[in-house]
């Protein structure tokens, strides 16, 4: 399978900028023959906490974009928005969309960020959403969520791929890095991180999109500060046999899952 991660600038506040900007990224990760392409958190609006600005319908412009890439591309397309909903708050969304145009997940971050006042402006999800893609099991978290293990430990039986959408802060830019290789060691997993660059609502985001294979090593790196596609193919595979070479899963305490 070859992942195209995205790792570009969001123009703030601005849908049809960006909304355009991601059919070139499509068309290239088309042409190097991806299979998933992957968008950051909120990549048409930016990391906002306007939510009167932010927020559409499922049926809006960012889900339809990301259905006709899908379909067009004939790529697995998972990516951010901001989801509004009727007697509600609004959700801050990863939509993930299968080669026909068909939504097979969307999952609602369920750690919001008080530190940036996310709490504030949109509701938590309440559980993971699984989808299947070439015959193995994936899902997709969001940003904050990297920092919490236990919803990683929630899935891990079942994911041979978990995706990270992120509009993560260079201040943290450390943090990032060896996060997403702890999430892979641990659950024994291909992670994909995938980060914005540039400045949005007084923050200052660097990339650092990175495809960790089930040892924790790094296949693929965007690097710091400059718009890219990463590209890595990996074997799903490789999942099974990590695990049945090193059963580490199998030694957790069933009684500290509370």
């Amino acid at each position: 399978m070859r992942i195209a991660a995205v790792q570009m600038d969001i123009v703030w506040h601005n849908r049809q900028a960006n909304h355009s900007r991601i059919w070139d990224f499509a068309g290239k990760a088309k042409d190097s023959g991806a299979d998933l392409f992957i968008l950051p958190e909120m990549f048409s609006t930016g990391f906002s906490m306007d939510n009167t600005v932010t927020p559409e319908p499922l049926d809006g412009p960012t889900p339809g974009i990301l259905r006709a890439i899908a379909r067009e591309m004939e790529m697995t397309v998972s990516g951010g928005f901001v989801l509004s909903r009727r007697n509600a708050g609004p959700h801050n969304v990863c939509l993930t969309v299968d080669r026909n145009g068909e939504d097979i997940a969307l999952y609602s971050k369920i750690h919001q960020i008080a530190l940036l006042g996310e709490d504030l402006s949109y509701e938590p999800g309440d559980k993971p959403a699984l989808f299947d893609m070439d015959g193995h099991r994936a899902t997709c978290f969001i940003c904050y969520d990297l920092r919490f293990p236990e919803l990683f430990r929630a899935v891990v039986d079942e994911c041979s791929l978990i995706i990270i959408i992120a509009s993560w802060p260079s201040a943290r830019q450390s943090h990032w890095d060896l996060l997403l290789r702890a999430r892979a060691v641990e659950s024994q997993c291909f992670v994909a991180g995938v980060n914005r660059i540039g400045e949005g609502g007084g923050h200052v985001f660097a990339g650092g999109s990175a495809v960790i294979d089930p040892l924790g090593e790094v296949i693929a790196r965007g690097g710091l500060d400059n718009e890219t596609i990463v590209l890595a193919d990996i074997d799903l595979a490789m999942v099974q046999q990590v695990r049945s070479d090193m059963p580490f899963l199998k030694d957790r305490k069933s009684f500290l899952l509370v």
